[in-house]
């Protein structure tokens, strides 16, 4: 079986993949189906990008809200607020920020839209292939960072003292990060993969690795969007982890 973990990149999506045997490898991916065709249909994929939108209506996905409680103010700012379904099949900022604050009463932040392409990917993808909505599930590595080390992270994660910040908490909860984060680094520029996609997309694979069995979600009981997908983000606490 395998584990991956996968944020998005300047060349559109970098995975890690990790194995019940203890092997990894780290790979670059044009499109989220290729990833699904090339692994093993009983592997677990968590992502950071939001599964599962709204239609309309002025509150937000719980998961959200609640993963901004957790995180505090130094952190709650990475969670973004999720468009409705509509906006992500608009082409241009301008139509998307109005047709979301119709929608929802709020305009569609830049960090969003910037992130739109990908959203409105991975939702099709999850429309159209039923054995993956159990296969890919949304986290998010601030979240998965505060359930490894038991609390938020002190520093902004593209900081150097975000970056080691990280690093010192995965080489704790995985043996092998420090060998992944070298060779990502080595294996891809920074133009096409940052610093921080590699740490995020690692943070998803171990939480998939140690949490396999038992992964937490918020809300405990997940919503369910007019598509059938979940409305979560997923971690695994500390004390369930293995290693």
């Amino acid at each position: 079986m395998m584990y991956v973990g996968i944020d998005g990149c300047k060349k559109r999506w970098f995975a890690v993949i990790l194995t019940e045997e203890g092997d990894w490898d780290i790979e670059v991916f044009s499109d989220v189906s290729h990833l699904l065709n090339k692994i093993d249909n009983s592997s677990l994929i968590l992502i950071d990008i939001p599964i599962g939108l709204r239609e309309s209506g002025a509150q937000e996905r719980h998961c959200d809200t609640e993963a901004r409680r957790l995180l505090g103010p130094k952190r709650a700012s990475s969670v973004f607020p999720a468009p409705c379904r509509a906006a992500i099949h608009c082409e241009n900022y301008t139509e998307a920020r109005d047709i979301n604050e119709q929608r929802t009463g709020r305009r569609l932040s830049l960090q969003t839209w910037n992130i739109l392409r990908k959203i409105r990917e991975v939702d099709n993808l999850l429309i159209n292939r039923e054995f993956a909505k159990s296969r890919v599930r949304e986290t998010h590595p601030e979240i998965c960072f505060w359930a490894m080390a038991g609390h938020p992270m002190e520093h902004y994660k593209k900081t150097a003292e975000g970056c080691s910040e990280r690093m010192q908490v995965l080489q704790s909860v995985y043996p092998n990060s420090n060998d992944i984060i070298k060779r990502a680094l080595k294996d891809y520029k920074r133009k096409d993969v940052a610093r921080d996609d590699i740490l995020d997309a690692l943070s998803a694979a171990v939480t998939a690795t140690v949490g396999v069995q038992r992964l937490v979600s918020f809300p405990e009981i997940p919503e369910f969007d007019s598509r059938g997908l979940r409305m979560e983000i997923v971690h695994c606490p500390l004390s369930e982890h293995v290693f």
